[in-house]
């Protein structure tokens, strides 16, 4: 072979090689510039973009839970609200129709339902309690003199139930909304109550005057009554005389306390759940005003819409 042919071998050969060379690096270049990955490292990143999956579900259902929630203690919110506006509207109407002497048939039948909660949740049992406490605290603080002249009138026609067959009708109506014996409840609650505070006064040493606006007529009836319900001993009873029979009960309550005073007498407290034994003249030092539970007419109850203007 010639010298030249050996020569363009030899350059074939070279440029040969170095293709080879280029490609592999080519390919190297490849290689390292893919991504990849073992199974184990697979296995981990599956995993997490489970966990992941799984606390934003979580993470949802979580949200909507508080917001049924927060939906549901609004919706309480406004009930509540609701109620209570009701029962200071009907409280606000209760006491102008205690000063008005209003019948139970002229009350708006919305406050039917705060009338049943003030007695079934039991806040009327907590206001006669804590105005019975407020007498005591202001007789004990105090002491008759010995002279027998300082007395406390007490209305006792809580006690002396004026109608039983028109209670009964009552009773009989609050059970038909939903509050079995709510009447009977609280008037034994309220009897109790101030027979608790008559024998406390009395075993204190106050003489005690009883004011009713009954007749004289059916006094002996009367006195079996207070005495078969735990009353007795009491400095004197006053009741309607003929004449009086027909009297407005403010002037009734009003001229009998003149009487007693002119008698000499001192009248250290005037105690009654009515406003008509409570004003007037000649109420001497301190007047008690006793809490009602108001016991709505739901027969001939008015279908009003009045409400006090807001």
């Amino acid at each position: 072979m010639s010298a030249y042919a050996h020569q363009m071998e030899r350059e074939y050969s070279a440029q040969n090689l170095s293709s080879r060379e280029n490609t592999g690096t080519e390919i190297g270049s490849h290689y390292e510039s893919g991504f990849y990955m073992t199974s184990f490292a697979a296995t981990i990143f599956i995993g997490a973009l489970v966990a992941v999956g799984i606390l934003l579900i979580t993470l949802l259902i979580a949200l909507t839970v508080m917001l049924q929630s927060c939906q549901s203690q609004s919706s309480g919110v406004v009930e509540v609200q609701n109620i209570s506006d009701d029962y200071n509207d009907c409280k606000a109407f209760a006491l102008y129709a205690e000063l008005n002497s209003l019948q139970a048939d002229e009350f708006p039948s919305f406050c039917r339902i705060p009338a049943i909660r003030y007695i079934r949740a039991g806040q009327y049992g907590r206001d006669l309690n804590s105005t019975m406490q407020l007498v005591q605290n202001y007789f004990s603080s105090i002491t008759p003199q010995s002279d027998g002249l300082d007395v406390v009138l007490i209305d006792i026609d809580d006690i002396l139930t004026s109608n039983p067959q028109h209670t009964i009708l009552i009773m009989h109506r609050f059970d038909q909304f939903g509050c079995s014996d709510c009447v009977k409840e609280a008037k034994h609650l309220k009897h109790l109550l101030i027979l608790r505070l008559y024998m406390k006064l009395q075993a204190s040493g106050w003489p005690l005057i009883l004011l009713t606006r009954k007749s004289a007529r059916v006094q002996n009836a009367t006195v079996e009554h207070l005495i078969s319900t735990g009353f007795s001993g009491w400095a004197s009873l006053i009741m309607r005389s003929d004449d009086e029979v027909h009297m407005d009960s403010c002037d009734y309550f009003s001229r009998r306390r003149a009487v007693i005073q002119k008698d000499g007498f001192r009248i250290r407290g005037v105690i009654s759940s009515h406003f008509d034994a409570l004003t007037g003249p000649y109420l001497g030092k301190h007047v008690f005003k006793l809490p009602n539970a108001i016991y709505y007419d739901f027969e001939h109850q008015i279908e009003s819409t009045y409400r006090p203007k807001k």
